[in-house]
């Protein structure tokens, strides 16, 4: 099975400033997040990535790019609508601390599966078309490049913690428990009987431990009972 690398966008000026940025254009990186996207850039050098897909707002092609230039044979970015940022419709571009206090920020932290933001989505729909467009893209990605390869989707807090979610089998209303800073690492396998959810939400470390081997087999898609040996790359474990 594939493996998906989840990327978050580096921090941007509205995260800085507590801002909903959304879909507001031309929101990009400051520069704390600029060096967070250069970090995570560094921490994925060593892995050879077959595909390379991110939302299609600027700071996550900011954030990718940083990913590509890093690769020895750096692949196209594919630009994906599905995995954009929420549509917050009339939240969009608000202080975080003025929405707090309307009624739908309970819902949206107790409750996500009844929320729908005015005139934008709902979290449920957000879900939906997330899941739906990074499990289509690792099938596609492993059926043309074979069971051993890694790859990476750059995409938003609440789209990576919605797809983590749905691997772990987490009913949508606990998908608040899910944390995804910005340029975090986490790591998915689907494999035919169940995703298996790698790292969550990591900041540095080895992932010399992910570069396929040549001969090697593929990840093994049965769960190790009693917890398994761990990759044989990784001298000190997965980090």
């Amino acid at each position: 099975m594939a493996t998906v690398i989840l990327v978050r966008h580096g921090r941007t000026t509205a995260n800085a400033t507590g801002v909903l940025a959304g879909r507001t254009p031309g929101v990009l990186l400051d520069e704390t997040g600029e060096k967070q996207a250069a970090a995570t850039g560094e921490r994925l050098a060593v892995v050879p990535l077959a595909a390379l897909v991110s939302s299609p707002l600027d700071r996550c092609r900011q954030t990718i790019e940083e990913i590509r230039r890093r690769q020895v044979a750096p692949p196209e970015v594919t630009v994906d609508e599905a995995i954009s940022e929420c549509d917050y419709g009339d939240w969009q571009g608000r202080p975080l601390a003025e929405l707090a206090g309307e009624d739908l920020w309970t819902t949206v932290q107790r409750h996500p599966s009844a929320a729908h933001f005015p005139g934008g989505e709902s979290i449920h729909h957000m879900q939906s078309r997330s899941v739906a467009a990074i499990r289509a893209h690792d099938a596609a990605i492993e059926a043309e490049h074979g069971a051993g390869a890694v790859w990476v989707a750059v995409s938003h807090g609440d789209i990576i913690k919605a797809v983590v979610a749905d691997a772990y089998g987490m009913h949508l209303d606990l998908f608040q428990r899910v944390q995804a800073d910005p340029a975090s690492v986490t790591i998915i396998r689907y494999g035919r009987s169940r995703p298996q959810v790698v790292s969550v939400n990591t900041h540095a470390g080895d992932l010399a431990w992910l570069a396929p081997t040549p001969g090697a087999d593929a990840p093994d898609e049965d769960a190790a009972v009693g917890g398994g040996a761990g990759p044989a790359a990784s001298p000190g474990g997965r980090s």
